[in-house]
């Protein structure tokens, strides 16, 4: 089977009412960075906070119009969830979603939230699929994949219809990629309205299962997955998807983590959006220059905003290491009274702001009356930071950076 144009004009027709269609915004500061135009799709403020409930509830429409379904069943611990539950509810259909037991309780409170039963099982998302199956068998419902499935795949595509129509002079599309539903639904589309249009997908680099299948031209999975990016740390892509990706998809290219922390900063910061670190790996591969933007007009597509409010400290440390905001070094004094005072006042006539200090007085380099002190502070940037160690130096300490 193959993805048609007519397959996605009936998945908009199906969505109507129940999706946003989200705003594309065109951003001055990343313009400027990347030196050509930058566009976001923000699908972070789409209903339930990501693109996932374009698929889902295209799929549950499609199979309402063949009285097909009594009831769905769904296993996810993040946005397939909630984009199952609040189509579900759209349709006035039951809704069992299958969470690991250590999913988050935002989660599972939102789930509940948009109408769905949530059952709480296993320790890891292999276990709490087959405890779905088992559901759906018992109870005669339907099994909702989150991606290897042509109508989920159609309705994701649905957001590159809104892009074609409100940017039709767009060069290059970028889309975030776990599973391979989105890049699917959009590259088939985009290369079916317009073939000049050039999409791209991105994956994080620990999670490269669709970016090594595109390379072999082949379906290919990874042992294991380990990114900052929970929305598409995906070790196995769907069969269909990558199929479709091989077909329509021009390049994929991979980020890191720091990369994405980087790019979730700077949407605080400059357009004051949260992202969540999958839905930011798009503009992270344009910031990062893995996907060339320079004088094409691009988009970014955001797939979504559902960030865990207590991870959000650590993904925004990360990306002050990566933009040379925040350092750590170590120097090695006397342990004598007024030596630290001397390198605080260094670090204040240099503009840095200490965050943390540490100190060491067991390592094996020391003299009996030495001591290494770990400092961690705030600087300007890359060239405050060289200026901050320079004049460390120039005071007769021995500075060197630490491994972040």
């Amino acid at each position: 089977m193959d993805l048609t144009l007519r397959d996605f004009e009936r998945a908009a027709k199906r969505l109507e009412g129940i999706v946003h269609k989200t705003e594309l915004v065109c951003s001055s500061t990343f313009s400027n960075m990347a030196g050509g135009e930058i566009w976001l799709k923000c699908e972070n403020r789409q209903k339930t906070g990501s693109f996932k409930i374009r698929g889902a509830a295209n799929k549950i429409g499609a199979l309402v119009e063949r009285g097909e379904v009594k009831a769905v069943v769904a296993s996810s611990a993040g946005n397939h969830a909630q984009g199952v539950a609040f189509a579900a509810h759209s349709h006035g259909l039951p809704a069992t979603i299958v969470m690991p037991k250590a999913a988050p309780i935002a989660k599972v409170q939102a789930t509940e939230g948009y109408g769905a039963k949530v059952v709480l099982y296993g320790d890891c998302y292999d276990e709490a699929y087959a405890r779905a199956m088992e559901i759906c068998e018992a109870e005669g419902a339907t099994f909702l994949h989150p991606f290897d499935d042509y109508e989920v795949m159609a309705g994701q595509g649905t957001v590159a219809l809104e892009i074609l129509r409100e940017l039709p002079t767009v060069d290059t599309v970028v889309v975030p990629v776990g599973g391979g539903g989105l890049l699917s639904g959009v590259a088939a589309c985009i290369k079916q309205v317009n073939p000049r249009v050039r999409v791209v997908g991105v994956q994080a680099e620990g999670a490269s299962a669709v970016y090594q299948s595109f390379r072999a031209g082949k379906h290919m999975s990874t042992a294991r997955v380990s990114t900052i990016a929970d929305g598409i740390a995906v070790g196995n892509p769907g069969e269909r998807t990558v199929e479709t990706i091989l077909k329509y998809a021009d390049d994929m290219v991979t980020v890191s983590d720091n990369d994405i922390s980087a790019a979730i900063l700077l949407l605080m910061e400059r357009t004051k959006q949260i992202v969540e670190p999958s839905g930011a790996s798009s503009l992270a591969a344009v910031l990062s220059g893995k996907v060339e933007a320079r004088d094409k007009r691009t988009v970014c597509l955001l797939s979504g905003g559902n960030i865990d409010v207590s991870f959000i400290h650590r993904v925004i440390d990360q990306g002050l290491v990566s933009r040379h905001r925040r350092m750590r070094f170590t120097t090695r004094m006397p342990d004598a009274p007024g030596r630290l005072i001397e390198v605080l006042q260094v670090l204040a006539d240099s503009g840095a702001n200490v965050l943390e200090i540490n100190h060491d007085r067991l390592s094996r380099i020391l003299g009996p009356n030495e001591i290494l002190v770990h400092i961690a502070c705030e600087v300007g940037g890359e060239e405050h930071g060289k200026n901050v160690m320079a004049a460390l130096h120039a005071a007769g300490y021995e500075a060197k950076p630490d491994a972040e």
